[in-house]
C-alpha cells in the first residue's frame, strides 16, 4: 500500500467536511458532519496502486450509501488530491469465518470513473490469487476453455420465421461483442428450439474474429456449482475475479437461480462489473425475464438492460429447411413428398427434429433399405412405440384436464372456483410425487404460484384424501392414469 495513502486519505475526509453544506440543500451543518463522521469513520483506504484506490466498507450498505449520497463530492475530492483519472473500488467485506483474522471481502467497482482496462493478470485492487475454475490453479487469462461446441456454428444454424430476429441480433453482436446496444442479450424459449446453439455461435464467431477475447460458456448448474464450492474454501473473491476477466459471457439456463440468493448475490456484481466494462453478456431461458420467480428485482431489470428476443419453435417451412441443412451434410437426398412427411410429423422442436432424422438415416443404413416415404412412415410408427412416456409437470397437467374435462388455461388460472381450484390441487400433488421438480419449479408451471401453495395444495390432498372417498377416488383413478 503507498506509505501515505492515509494522508491523502485524511486530506480526502477533510476536503469532504469542508465543503459538506455546499454539496447539501440542508443547513443544518452539525447533523451533516455527524452523519458524515458515523458514515465514514467506519472506511478506510486498502490501496492506492496506478490510480486505483480501493476502500474497505463493512457492507454493501455504505458503498450504495456512498455512491448515492457523496458521489460527486467524493470524486472532487479525489481530483484535488490525487489528480484526474482516479479508478475508484470498494472491497466489500463479507461474514468472517470462525478463526480467521483477516476478513473476506468482494471486490467492486465503484461509479465514479470507468474502470482501468483489463490485463492477463487481475487489476491491481484484486486478489492475484486467481482461480481458474475450468484449469489448474493460477493459469492465466489466455488458457481459459470456452467451452464451445464447434458443430453449433452460425453455419449449422438454420434460419426460419421462428428465429429471424433473435439470429440476425447475434450475428451483430458477434462482429461488435459488447459495443451493441444488445447487452445483455437475453434469448427465451422453449426446449430444444435453438436458444443454446445460437449462444454457441456468438462465441465461436468472436473466437475466430477476436483471438485475444475471453470467451466463456457454461450452464447455470455449473456456475451455481462453482459458487458453492468458492463459498465454502471462502473464495468467493478469486471466484469474482474469474469472471471479470471474462470478454464474452454465455450462461445457458438462467432460470435455475432462481431461490438461490447467494449465487444471485454474486452474479449480480459480476454482471455490473462486466457490463460496465463493455463485455458482452448473453442469457438463454425457457422463460421471459418477468415470468421468472423468486429471483431479485435488480437481476430482473438489467435483464431488461439489453434485449430480450423469443426464440418459438419452428414452423412447418422451417423445419423443412433443417431437414433438407442436415441430410444434405450427411449426403442424403429426398423426394419432396418424404421431406414435407417429415416436416409436419415432428412439431415440437428442433432437438426431437435432428432426432427423427437421425433415427431414419440409422435404420436406413443398418437394414440396408433405400429411403422411402412407407420406410419412412414404418421407421417414425417405430419410434413411436418405443418411446416411454415421461412423467413432467405437462403431462400431469394433460392428464387431470383430461379426466375432469377442463382446459389447460383454466388449470392455470388464479380462479378458486372448486371444480377448477380440486384439479389444479391435485396437479400440484402428483407432480411433487411423480416428479424431481422443487415446491417452487412446480409453482412456476402451474401458472406463476408460490412455493407455499403448492405446498399447501400437497398437504390438503395427503389429508383429505384419508377422509374424503370423492377425494380418495380422484387420487386411485388418477395415479392409475398417469402411470400407464
Amino acid at each position: 500500500m503507498n506509505e501515505n495513502l492515509p494522508l491523502i486519505w485524511e486530506r480526502c475526509l477533510q476536503f469532504m467536511r469542508d465543503n459538506l453544506s455546499a454539496a447539501e440543500d440542508n443547513t443544518d451543518l452539525k447533523k451533516l458532519e455527524n452523519s458524515f463522521d458515523l458514515l465514514f469513520d467506519n472506511v478506510r483506504p486498502v490501496s492506492l496502486i496506478s490510480n486505483n484506490l480501493t476502500l474497505l466498507v463493512p457492507s454493501d450498505f455504505y458503498k450504495e450509501y456512498i455512491e448515492d449520497n457523496y458521489l460527486t463530492l467524493l470524486s472532487a475530492a479525489l481530483r484535488k488530491n490525487i489528480g484526474k483519472g482516479v479508478k475508484l473500488w470498494y472491497s466489500v467485506m463479507e461474514n468472517k469465518p470462525a478463526g480467521q483474522e483477516a476478513p473476506i471481502t468482494v471486490n467492486v467497482k465503484g461509479k465514479s470513473i470507468p474502470a482501468p482496462k483489463l490485463q492477463p493478470t487481475a487489476p491491481a485492487a484484486f486478489s492475484s490469487n486467481l482461480i481458474n475454475p475450468f484449469a489448474d490453479q493460477g493459469a492465466r487469462k489466455m488458457n481459459i476453455d470456452s467451452n464451445l461446441k464447434a458443430d453449433f456454428s452460425f453455419d449449422n444454424y438454420v434460419e426460419g420465421e421462428s428465429n429471424k430476429f433473435a439470429s440476425t441480433v447475434a450475428r451483430s453482436i458477434a462482429k461488435r461483442p459488447g459495443a451493441t446496444a444488445f447487452n445483455p442479450l437475453f434469448l427465451y424459449g422453449g426446449y430444444g428450439v435453438g436458444k443454446t446453439h445460437l449462444g454457441h455461435a456468438v462465441g465461436l464467431e468472436v473466437k475466430n474474429s477476436f483471438p485475444d477475447k475471453v470467451v466463456l460458456y457454461l450452464s447455470s448448474e455449473k456456475f451455481i456449482q462453482q459458487f458453492v464450492t468458492a463459498a465454502k474454501s471462502h473464495k468467493q473473491t478469486e471466484f469474482a475475479n474469474f469472471y471479470q476477466m471474462v470478454d464474452v459471457l454465455i450462461i445457458d439456463d438462467i432460470q435455475f437461480l432462481s431461490g438461490k440468493k447467494s449465487t444471485q448475490d454474486s452474479f449480480f456484481h459480476i454482471f455490473d462489473y462486466l457490463h460496465q466494462n463493455g463485455k458482452q453478456i448473453i442469457l438463454t431461458s425457457d422463460k421471459a425475464p418477468v415470468d421468472i420467480l423468486d429471483i431479485q428485482d435488480r437481476i430482473v431489470s438489467r435483464f431488461k438492460w439489453g434485449l430480450s428476443a423469443e426464440i418459438k419453435s419452428p414452423d412447418f417451412d422451417t423445419r423443412r429447411k433443417i431437414i433438407v441443412d442436415k441430410l444434405s451434410r450427411d449426403g442424403i437426398v429426398l423426394t419432396e413428398d418424404m421431406l414435407d412427411f417429415l416436416a409436419s410429423e415432428v412439431k415440437t422442436n428442433v432437438r426431437e427434429l435432428i432426432g427423427v432424422i437421425n433415427s431414419v438415416i440409422a435404420y436406413s443404413t443398418v437394414y440396408k433399405s433405400e429411403l422411402s416415404l412407407e420406410l419412412l412412415k414404418e421407421t417414425i410408427n417405430k419410434i413411436a412405440a418405443n418411446q416411454k412416456k415421461v412423467i413432467n409437470i405437462p403431462y400431469i397437467q394433460e392428464v387431470v384436464c383430461e379426466y375432469f374435462g377442463i382446459q389447460r388455461e383454466q388449470l392455470l388460472s388464479k380462479t378458486r372456483k372448486r371444480e377448477i381450484a380440486l384439479p389444479r390441487q391435485l396437479a400440484m400433488y402428483f407432480a411433487k410425487e411423480l416428479t424431481n421438480a422443487t415446491f417452487t419449479k412446480i409453482g412456476e408451471e402451474m401458472g406463476g404460484k408460490d412455493h407455499s401453495t403448492v405446498m399447501y395444495a400437497c398437504d390438503t390432498i395427503k389429508d383429505v384424501s384419508k377422509i374424503d372417498k370423492e377425494v380418495k377416488k380422484y387420487v386411485r383413478e388418477l395415479s392409475e392414469k398417469i402411470k400407464q
